[in-house]
């Protein structure tokens, strides 16, 4: 039996007995701490949330140390720049203790009835996103691609208006030159 846990952003496989450093947790030294599970392999693999919240993988707190020394190096060439840093990771040693599922009958139940919830939930969610298809595929351009992702599209600009005859712009296009009709 081994489980996926996460703790410092980093995920571990970690078995019963097993010793790892992981980074730096706030625990004292010979303390006891809870890892999150992301994943239980036994009998059966468990992967949902529901499942994992009865899984429960504990760890000891062996000691805090630093990590192996690293050497950073900055160097620009022509410019007689270079500096030279060090550093060390504050770690956590731990040993995990145990990994252990509570088998629950009526979890599952509920677990079943959470199900068709969910199923009842996307059915009705669902019809939203099929009107936002159908209506991004009916526009064009920004407006489409707005429906498509679930915006609101912006109101369309309306196209210029023909000039008024009684507008000052009007009465210079009438006084353009007339064509010329020579009936050639």
């Amino acid at each position: 039996m081994y489980a996926i846990v996460r703790t410092g952003g980093k995920q571990y496989r970690v078995e019963k007995g097993q010793r790892l450093l992981v980074e730096r947790m706030a625990a004292e030294q010979g303390s006891e701490v809870a890892l999150e599970p992301l994943m239980l392999r036994a009998e059966e693999t468990v992967l949902d949330e529901q499942a994992l919240a009865s899984v429960k993988v504990t760890a000891k707190v062996l000691a805090h140390v630093r990590g192996e020394k690293l050497r950073v190096f900055k160097f620009k060439p022509k410019r007689g720049y270079r500096r030279r840093t060090g550093h060390r990771q504050d770690l956590t040693q731990i040993e995990v203790t145990d990994i252990a599922k509570a088998r629950v009958k009526a979890a599952a139940g509920r677990s079943a009835a959470g199900e068709r919830e969910t199923a009842g939930a996307g059915a009705t969610a669902s019809k939203p996103k099929r009107a936002v298809k159908a209506a991004g595929a009916r526009g064009t351009g920004a407006a489409a691609k707005g429906a498509a992702s679930g915006k609101r599209a912006a109101p369309a600009k309306r196209a210029a208006a023909p000039a008024k005859r009684d507008a000052p712009g009007a009465a210079k296009a009438s006084k353009a030159k007339p064509e010329r009709d020579d009936g050639a």
